[in-house]
């Protein structure tokens, strides 16, 4: 008894060709997301920013400074260093410095310096100094 090799394999159901069709979807849109982020991603150094957008509050004696950094280029940013800095008269009277763990691209993070010192009464200077590259 020998087995026909004419022998037809059974069709597909229903339910193995939707499940084909999602899967496909999936692994197509996936990949194109994949080459979408490729293509427009941009190839550029980090670009780190540093701004005051709020005012300066003062709370038990204390200068509470807040400030805001962004990332606005194409890499992250890793280690990014934030310096204040109190100038009266020409001569820094007060400084602080904060780490940012992580910056990607795109993304923002807040702080605040605290000074004791009222930061209206001379020259306040925040900057970022450094940062590292992953």
């Amino acid at each position: 008894m020998s087995e026909s090799k004419n022998e037809q394999q059974p069709k597909r159901t229903f339910a193995e060709w939707a499940t084909f069709a999602i899967a496909c979807f999936i692994l197509f849109t996936l990949t194109g997301l994949v080459i979408y982020n490729w293509v427009t991603k941009k190839q550029e150094p980090p670009v780190i920013s540093v701004t005051r957008n709020r005012p300066i509050r003062e709370t038990q004696g204390q200068f509470y400074v807040p400030f805001t950094v962004a990332n606005t280029g194409g890499e992250t940013a890793e280690s990014v260093q934030i310096i204040a800095e109190l100038r009266v008269n020409g001569e820094v009277v007060e400084s602080g410095d904060q780490q940012i763990d992580f910056l990607s691209t795109g993304e923002t993070q807040e702080g605040a310096f605290i000074f004791s010192r009222n930061p209206s009464q001379g020259e306040l200077i925040v900057r970022s100094s450094s940062y590292t590259l992953p």
